[in-house]
């Protein structure tokens, strides 16, 4: 029987083995290195398109602020013009007031009382004078009192002056009686002088 020696076929073999194993390690590292860069920027991107979205988002927000801010601007506007637009109107409807509480002090003062000043702060009025009796100041206050106009009168002061003949000088209270509940009351008034 014939001897082969087969160590150089092996000896072959083996460094065909090695060149291939070298070749595939190398080759997974080429495919690992080249995984890892395209999902580097695979992340990459998607983190740019991220931060992308937030730019967009906060600069939406900045108008939303911007837009916010000038809307409480206009709300202030409007509530101030609101506000306005009620004084006008309640100074429109106590325009007549002023008229109808001049003529019912006119009306309601009794002979031998004269005013010499008249205040009104909100709807309280402030009456000063000069009577020539006590009783002359509390018949003015009845008939304040009986007014469709005026109510509530309350004598604050009344002060003699030096001789009988001179007078005494007053001052009273009243409050005005609201456009509302005066009107009902002229209301009711014309409904019975309609059924008498």
């Amino acid at each position: 029987m014939p001897r082969i020696n087969l160590l150089p076929w092996r000896e072959v073999e083996r460094t065909r083995l090695r060149k291939e194993f070298f070749s595939a390690a190398l080759a997974a590292v080429l495919i690992g290195v080249l995984a890892a860069l395209v999902i580097r920027w695979q992340y990459g991107s998607m983190i740019n398109q991220q931060k992308a979205r937030n730019q967009y988002l906060t600069d939406q927000i900045k108008q939303l602020d911007g837009q916010i801010s000038e809307i409480n601007d206009l709300e202030q506007r409007k509530t101030a013009l609101h506000s306005r637009i009620k004084v006008i109107e309640q100074l429109q409807q106590s325009r007549p007031e002023v008229v109808h509480i001049f003529d019912q002090l006119v009306r309601l003062l009794p002979e031998g009382v004269y005013l010499t000043e008249v205040t009104q702060t909100d709807r309280r009025i402030q009456i000063k004078g000069i009577a020539e009796s006590s009783s002359r100041v509390s018949t003015f206050m009845r008939n304040i009192d009986a007014s469709e106009w005026l109510e509530s009168p309350s004598l604050e002061i009344i002060e003699a002056k030096g001789t009988a003949e001179a007078g005494s000088n007053f001052t009273l209270y009243a409050n005005q009686v609201a456009l509302e509940e005066s009107a009902d009351a002229v209301n009711k008034g014309n409904k019975n002088k309609e059924r008498s």
